[in-house]
């Protein structure tokens, strides 16, 4: 049975059918089933019900019961049920103009009696049906009353169409009244004497399970668990007053020649004033270009209908039909061609979408308008012959295809274009009705534009009412500097304009650009009464007002300042009226207003009579706006919002204030919230759209309650505000450029404001300045991205942005996360200039911005991180941890490798008799034994980039090399037996020879990596200091590196008069030691291993004979060496286990081993693979480095790779040689890519070694294949390990690092108490092995470092074992997976080093997992490294790409850091790739580099430093 669902109400009394338990599974019913629901649910008829009933309780679940969005498992029946109710309640149709438009809502009687009738037909049939529904639902009525019927299982009854249940009935349950006993029931409900077999009952409980559980049984979203959530302030204003009342605007007047649609009004000016101007376009000097009569418009708009509707195909076919949709493509230079274009799709009825003229494939937001085109319909587009020049073109002169446009055919509109109608065809005005008249486009804030549809009747309405508003008559002149396509620039500039017969002289844009003033002259000249202007025309004129003094502004009656509802425009008209007042401008003039796409114009300022006093301003507390609360501002004047008002609510129109998030509720007298319209001239929907249409066309209010306030439908406008005294409209803000911030709101524009307001004019370019949020750790950050002016200085540009910070810190009381300066003129533009906010935000996020100065501030900002983890003291000791797992039964975490048994296998023994039953102890004796029974098989054969061989070594060759470079030790007095000798060799059979012939004349090797000879400062005084701490006697090297040690450019960087005694090995005289040395034992030192670690510290260890015997034993019998086996090996020599496979496990196994140097890669990448391939080599060894060089360089090529032959199918295991966490990525990568050319997807793993056991872990040949586990991050920090799903939030993917070796004991142990830790716990990993390391070689001794690190004991267990700390982190956990021996396999996982790790906020971090953050942020990171510097974290990023997207990077690492790792990055480094130095094993090695960027040497491209 499944689990109850833990959102569900339940009865305490009934027993609860499994229906109602398990949710769901909306993909197990059938298509069938479904339509019989819902034609059962089509015809269920409605039941009675009393007028007088129809109270708003009624009405609320009447539209909670018809509305689809009550629950997602319902969905399927709401939309069967909205039917019924649109056939059974008809919407009022249109009511005659000279009634009163709406009655107010609190008259609800005189509503309702017109429904009334349509009910009572049907009382018959509805009765029975809810006999019908009652007898199949098995309804029993009840003592108590039920909860409501459970709504979210797929089809109860109570679901019906209108089915209003008695309150006390329950549903599909077992009554009270009866006991248990009487009446047995299955597990579901059924009674057990229904008729209905066991087996199909069974059947159809499986059948209801759901088919997969539900995604929050995966995963939980964990901020809660995260976030640091700030206590409510109790000072927080909240809002006092009481529920507003809608307010009613005044009704729509009748008059009697009002046409009875626009096209009529067209019409008949065509016909009885032809000659009247129509429209006067301007040229880009501002002098007059042509006039439109209204003649030739009605002519021409004729003409155009007809030639869409009859002249477009060939003549059988019509290619348009009334009601399509077409493209209006017309530049803003030239308004004539659009009228004719806009009015003869009307005559046409077809349905104009005008769009901007696309400039390029690249316009911002091109796709998006695509989108918009195809989601209505649109094949066809209209524009002008000039237009259709200037479009861009593919070569062969077609018009490009834009990028997520549907394909169109352009029609050119010019007149010669046009055929003229014939005498009998007139276009059909029919009187306006509800379908579209025509789409207009609307942006929205995240970049989809949407094409808001007005219906032809809410067309006429609107100019109705608008010509009412603005008192507009017949004949005036009216200049409109807006945009004439959409917004007020269309609704008065060309439709009211037609519908008044009033002559509209167009300013385009262009114009405005070239002479600023050109409007306030075209008022000037032809004494215009209205002109339609924003805020910005204002500030222009203002700008250009030396230019002009004898211009006379008396003539204007109404100044609409369109976008006057914005914060700002209050200072724009003050300072206007100001300078234009001496030029004959009356203060009642200045009309603002405030409009949206949808709910069209909401309310106007109506001109004032001169004299009468001015409307009111409201000074408002920008903190209380904040809260969305109106307080009257009492504190300093910097922190007030001075806002005015735009006038009183349209004709006709009724206005509410409701909340701007979660239900439509109604505000309170004193609170901010969204003005919503119902008037019949408004938007009708998004076209195509009809989701987003009903949350945003169809709003019915609700009360404190939740309850509807009646049944009309409302518009929301997007825009916010409030009703002041006088039911005058105040507007605060639009929804869309809100900024909710710690859930607090705050407008774009305010912002946008303030920062203008800090003396932008030496820093912004023409005060272009962006605002938007971005949603980082869980909550809103605020960015502003503004255009830098060319001649800015950067002193100035940062001086500007601190000023900005603090401006906006203490005026809206909110932190700035970024602030960023970009390059003038190069942030997306809209078709008017205007910045495209969408798209800027979306280059920020993608880092595509390429800002020239940024200032990140998160620290200020980001208030929400969890609280710093306080480290409590360790209570508990070992012993009561080791009891605990016992109790809990878990088993100690350790691991053991098989077996070293120290005899070989007899039929070895007895095939080759000379090689004793006891292994050798010392390697000089094995290289002697094989000289003599094998002198001529080939150990070692050296590859250069060609992968042609350049050097073998047999057995015999090896041995007689190493005695040769013994006699010339021992020739040399100084040397002594038992001193250090330093090994100087590039990789090859040279250094092995010298190694052998180092414990041949009884010295200590010490293998050093050579000098770079290009890079010698760097390089040389590392070797240097090697030589010094192994007071090495003598130096073994090849002649060139001799005369390198000795060169000038040496000398530059050490002291190159005291290098100890040079032999140069290349051309030694054949000569034999006198005798070769044999250790007196085998704890004797074979050689020292010298190596940097990746926290930059020099260690080197001592080897003893014993442990390289062990080690390479182990070796051998993990991958099974003999001497008939080849393996290859990729590696860097120097030290380790590379080391190891290089120079020692050869002389020991007698397998062939094939060297490719790994510097060779650099000219021949493909050297490893094709030597594979070539040698059909079954087992190989690298590095990470390796692998990413041959992934980065050879990743697109495996075709190429397929065609030279190469195949990898031969390859076994690939083992990558390393000291750190498996790179799991990266392997995976490698596998992948390899696939193709055989690669199997078992072959790669990775060893495991460290200082003190240069192998820990090998995968080996046998055993199971390496497994993966996914570990919580977040409890990483807590250094705890919990294990988790794959996909999980918050996890990492954890590799083993290989099986345990033979001989090799690892235990976990708690790294501060020393007590052993139970499975699958994080502690440091011990090792007890034959093959450890002797001790640190240390100059002075230290042995209390050496004991510490070699000679541990634990606290408590096992006191006599001695362990060597490996200084690493690490888990063991027993896998299922079963090893050699049929036990259960332990796995070692290794998650970082100890060393290294980050200890910030109290937490662990390691530093790899936030690189691989940092390197998935922006394509053009090559590599990071991060380590900290006094408690702040530094990122050093390379940068790949080009140095313009330097600064990109810095939020998008800062973003990825504070996401996925909850840390605030202090500061971020961008340099050149290469600069992140990295050892030979390919780890990087952070204190190096955090040395160099404290000395400054790290040359950056750029440094951030996040305040």
């Amino acid at each position: 049975m499944a689990l109850p669902m833990p959102t569900k109400r339940r009865s305490t009394y009934v027993q609860s059918p499994i229906e109602t338990r398990t949710p769901p599974d909306s993909s197990s019913g059938s298509e069938d089933e479904m339509s019989a629901r819902r034609q059962s649910s089509a015809v269920a008829p409605q039941p009675q019900v009393h007028p007088n009933l129809q109270s708003s309780d009624y009405w609320m679940n009447r539209s909670a019961q018809g509305s689809s969005t009550s629950s997602s498992a319902s969905s399927t029946m709401s939309h069967g049920e909205a039917k019924p109710q649109a056939q059974s309640q008809p919407q009022p149709q249109y009511k005659p103009q000279y009634q009163p438009l709406y009655q107010p809502h609190h008259q609800p009687q005189q509503q309702q009696p017109p429904q009334q009738p349509h009910r009572q037909p049907q009382e018959q049939s509805r009765a029975a049906a809810v006999a019908d529904m009652l007898a199949h639902s098995r309804i029993a009525p009840s003592e108590n009353s039920a909860p409501p019927p459970d709504v979210t299982a797929v089809a109860p009854p109570s679901r019906g169409p209108r089915v209003d249940l008695p309150s006390n009935a329950v549903v599909r349950g077992m009554s009270r009244g009866h006991s248990r006993s009487s009446m047995m029931e299955t597990a579901d409900g059924v009674p057990v004497s229904s008729r209905v077999s066991t087996k199909i009952q069974q059947l159809l409980n499986t059948l209801k399970r759901p088919k997969r559980p539900p995604l929050s049984e995966f995963f939980t979203d964990d901020s809660e668990e995260i976030v640091q959530v700030p206590q409510p302030d109790p000072n927080t204003p909240r809002p006092e007053g009481r529920q507003i009342i809608p307010v009613k605007g005044e009704p729509l007047g009748v008059v009697s020649n009002w046409p009875p649609a626009l096209q009529a009004a067209l019409a008949r000016w065509g016909a009885t004033q032809g000659k009247s101007p129509a429209l006067t376009a301007l040229d880009i000097t501002g002098k007059p270009l042509y006039t439109l009569t209204y003649g030739k418009l009605w002519s021409r708009s004729v003409k155009l209908a007809y030639t869409l509707l009859n002249k477009l195909g060939t003549k059988n076919e019509q290619i348009l039909k009334p009601g399509d949709k077409v493209a209006l493509v017309y530049p803003n230079s030239d308004p004539g061609m659009f009228w004719v274009a806009f009015y003869g799709c009307l005559l046409a009825e077809v349905i104009p979408v005008p769009i901007e003229v696309p400039l390029s494939r690249k316009d911002a937001g091109i796709s998006q308008v695509g989108f918009l085109l195809g989601s209505c319909g649109v094949g066809l587009a209209l524009t002008s012959e000039i237009c259709l020049k200037g479009l861009p073109k593919t070569p062969t002169g077609e018009i490009l295809q834009f990028k997520g446009w549907p394909r169109m055919k352009w029609v050119i509109t010019d007149s010669k274009y046009l055929t003229k109608p014939s005498k009998d065809w007139q276009p059909h005005i029919p009187t306006a009705n509800t379908d579209p008249a025509y789409i207009e486009y609307k942006a929205s804030k995240e970049g989809t534009v949407v094409g808001v549809a007005v219906s032809k009747v809410a067309m006429l309405t609107h100019c109705q009412a608008l010509t009412q508003a603005c008192n507009y008559c017949e004949g005036e002149t009216l200049v409109n500097v807006l945009d004439f396509k959409k917004d007020m620039g269309l609704w008065h500039g060309v439709l009211t304009a037609v519908m008044n017969r009033i002559h509209t002289i167009s300013v385009p844009y262009a114009v405005m650009k070239a002479c600023p003033l050109s409007w306030v002259q075209r008022v000037h000249m032809n004494k215009a009464r209205v002109a339609l202007v924003k805020c910005r025309d204002l500030h222009w004129a203002m700008m250009a007002h030396r230019d002009q003094r004898d211009v006379s502004l008396a003539s204007l009656r109404m100044l609409i300042v369109a976008d006057g509802a914005n914060p700002w425009s209050v200072s724009s008209c003050d300072a206007f009226l100001n300078l234009f007042q001496s030029h004959g401008l009356k203060p009642e003039v200045i009309c603002p207003c405030a409009a949206s796409p949808e709910a069209m114009t909401v309310a106007i300022r109506r001109p004032g009579v001169p004299g009468a006093p001015l409307p009111a301003r409201a000074i408002l507390s920008m903190g209380g706006l904040s809260y969305g609360v109106i307080r009257v501002n009492t504190e300093d004047k910097n922190s007030a919002l001075t806002v005015q008002d735009v006038g009183h609510v349209m004709p006709g129109a009724l206005m509410c204030i409701v909340r701007p998030d979660g239900p439509p509720q109604l505000c309170k007298t004193d609170e901010i919230g969204e003005i919503i319209i119902n008037s019949r001239a408004g938007g009708t929907m998004y076209y195509g759209l009809p989701g987003l249409t009903k949350n945003t066309f169809e709003v019915i209010p609700v009360n404190a309650n939740g309850v509807p306030i009646g049944e009309i439908p409302f518009v929301r406008s997007g825009l916010l505000g409030f009703v002041g005294p006088g039911s005058l409209i105040f507007v605060v803000g639009k929804i869309e450029g809100l900024l909710m911030v710690s859930s607090r709101r705050h407008n774009a524009d305010d912002l946008v404001a303030t920062a203008l307001a800090v003396e932008p004019v030496k820093t912004v370019y023409r005060g272009r300045i962006a605002v938007f949020s971005v949603t980082v750790f869980y909550d809103e950050r605020v960015v502003i991205v503004a255009e830098q002016r060319p001649d800015a200085s950067e002193e100035d540009s940062f001086q500007w942005m601190s000023r900005v910070l603090q401006a906006i810190d203490s005026i809206h009381q909110v932190g700035l996360y970024c602030l960023a300066l970009v390059p003038a003129n190069t942030l997306p533009k809209t078709p008017l200039g205007g910045i495209h906010i969408s798209d800027t935000k979306q280059f920020f996020l993608d880092g595509n911005l390429h800002p020239c100065n940024i200032l990140m501030c998160p620290h200020t900002c980001v208030t929400n991180l969890p609280k710093p983890r306080q480290k409590q003291p360790v209570g508990v000791g070992p012993a009561s941890v080791m009891v605990g797992n016992l109790v809990a039964g878990k088993r100690i975490a350790q691991a053991v490798g098989r077996d070293l048994g120290m005899i070989e296998d007899q039929d070895l023994v007895r095939k080759l008799c000379m090689w004793p039953t006891v292994m050798h102890q010392y390697l000089t004796e094995a290289l002697q034994w094989r000289a003599q029974t094998d002198p001529d098989h080939v150990l070692y054969v050296l590859l250069n980039a060609k992968g042609v061989s350049v050097g073998t070594a047999t057995c015999v060759q090896l041995h007689k090399r190493a005695e040769k470079i013994a006699a010339a030790l021992s020739e040399k007095s100084s040397i002594n037996t038992g001193e250090n000798v330093v090994l100087l060799y590039p990789p090859g059979i040279d250094l092995i020879a010298a190694f052998y012939g180092c414990l041949y004349a009884g010295c200590v090797p010490v293998n050093v990596r050579p000098p770079h000879p290009q890079n010698l400062a760097a390089t040389l005084p590392t070797v240097r200091m090697i030589i010094d701490v192994s007071k090495a006697a003598c130096i073994l090297t090849t002649q060139n590196l001799m005369r390198i040690l000795r060169s000038k450019e040496a000398a530059a960087s050490v002291n190159i008069k005291t290098w100890p005694t040079v032999i140069d090995t290349d051309d030694l005289p054949r000569r034999r030691p006198p005798q070769i040395y044999k250790p007196p034992t085998a704890e004797m030192i074979a050689y020292l291993d010298f190596s940097v670690s990746t926290t930059g510290m020099l260690t080197g260890v001592k080897i003893s004979h014993a442990a390289v015997s062990a080690l390479c034993r182990s070796i051998k019998l993990q991958c099974e060496l003999y001497s008939s086996r080849q393996i290859a090996i990729c590696l860097d020599p120097y030290c380790g286990l590379g080391f190891v496979l290089w120079c020692l496990a050869s002389v020991y196994s007698g397998h062939q081993s094939i060297l490719i140097p790994p510097f060779e890669l650099e000219s021949s990448v493909s050297l490893w693979l094709s030597t594979l391939s070539q040698y059909r080599i079954r087992d190989t060894f690298c590095s990470y480095s390796v692998m990413e060089l041959c992934t980065k360089g050879l990743g697109t090529q495996t075709d190429l790779l397929k065609a030279r032959g190469v195949n990898l199918s031969c390859v076994r295991s690939c083992v990558v040689i390393a000291e750190e966490r498996p790179r799991l990525v990266l392997s995976q990568s490698f596998s992948k890519l390899f696939k193709d050319v055989g690669l199997s997807s078992r072959a790669v793993s990775t060893a495991f070694g460290s200082r003190v056991n240069l192998a820990i872990c090998l995968q080996g040949t046998t055993g199971p294949d390496p497994c993966t586990v996914y570990v919580d991050m977040k409890s990483l920090r807590h250094d705890r390990v919990r294990l988790v799903e794959r996909g999980a939030p918050q996890s990492l993917p954890l590799m083993e690092s290989g099986k345990i070796l033979p001989g090799v004991r690892v235990i976990i142990v708690n790294p501060e108490t020393k007590g052993p830790l139970g499975d699958s716990h994080l502690g440091e990993i011990w090792v007890n092995s034959p093959h450890n390391a002797s001790g640190y070689y240390t100059i002075y001794g230290e042995e209390s470092l050496q004991a510490n690190h070699f000679n541990t004991k634990l606290s408590f267990g096992d006191p006599h074992t001695l362990w060597a700390r490996t200084g690493y982190l690490g888990f063991v956990k027993r896998t299922e997976l079963l090893d050699a021996s049929g036990d259960r396999h332990d796995a070692l996982f290794v998650v970082g080093s100890l060393d290294e790790t980050l200890e910030l906020r109290g937490l662990r971090y390691h530093p790899t997992d936030i690189e691989t953050s940092v390197s998935r942020a922006h394509r053009s990171i090559a590599e990071s490294a991060v380590f900290t510097w006094t408690n702040l974290l530094v990122v050093v990023s390379e940068l790949c790409g080009s140095e313009q997207d330097a600064l990109d990077l810095v939020p998008l690492i800062t973003n990825v850091v504070l996401e996925e790792h909850h840390l605030i990055v202090g500061v971020v480094v961008i340099v050149d790739p290469g600069v992140i130095p990295i050892n030979s094993r390919g780890e990087k090695q952070r204190m190096h580099l955090r040395d160099s960027f404290l000395a400054d040497q790290l040359d950056p491209i750029y440094v951030a430093y996040n305040m």
